[in-house]
């Protein structure tokens, strides 16, 4: 099954990248496999330094701003216990972990992790109605080269009807930013701009 989480890893330089991803784990936790595509951070970055930070998070405000590359800082972190890197003061759970084998033969790759150390920060606060919408329109953002513009309209209609319902101001400001990037690459795409097409995936 898919675990919606962040994945944090070290560039060249030193830098922290902060990327939403969603892993194939099994239920007990003990095996993951990353799936980025060749063309994002996380993987250049994994390439050169294979190793780093699986969290389980409840903060889907930082879940958007991160699928869009709206984060303009690195949030607050720690040192990891084994690997090179950061852990995410503000989230629920993590997993520390190296690369034990990385398949590049198709565009999307599949990296298997080892898991060195994993522990528990506080409890999860839970997902509702509203941070399932935003965790999917983060999803669709990320998706706006492959998802026709008149789906993608219909679908951020039809996740603002419990959004509403359910809110609260992390999620309402969550939305909007999503909502605004959206809109300003589908205007891009309809006005044949050429920077109208995705940024490099986190």
């Amino acid at each position: 099954m898919i675990l919606e989480s962040i994945v944090t890893t070290q560039g060249p330089g030193g830098e922290i990248n902060v990327a939403p991803m969603g892993p194939v784990v099994n239920e007990a936790l003990t095996q993951f496999r990353l799936r980025p595509f060749q063309t994002s951070t996380t993987f250049r970055n994994l390439q050169m330094h294979p190793e780093g930070v699986i969290h389980v998070v409840d903060d889907v405000l930082l879940i958007a701003r991160g699928a869009i590359g709206a984060l303009t800082e690195c949030p607050p972190t720690f040192p990891p216990r084994i690997v090179t890197g950061a852990v995410l003061q503000s989230a629920c759970r993590y997993f520390e972990f190296r690369v034990i084998h990385c398949d590049a033969s198709q565009l999307r790759s599949e990296i298997d992790v080892e898991i060195v150390h994993s522990a528990t920060l506080r409890d999860f606060w839970g997902f509702n109605r509203a941070r399932h919408a935003v965790l999917e329109a983060a999803i669709l953002a990320t998706r706006l080269h492959l998802v026709p513009p008149a789906e993608i309209e219909a679908e951020f209609r039809r996740l603002e009807s419990p959004l509403q319902k359910t809110a609260g101001p992390r999620e309402l400001e969550a939305f909007a930013l999503l909502q605004d990037y959206v809109r300003q690459h589908l205007d891009r795409r309809a006005n044949h701009n050429p920077a109208g097409n995705p940024p490099t995936l986190p």
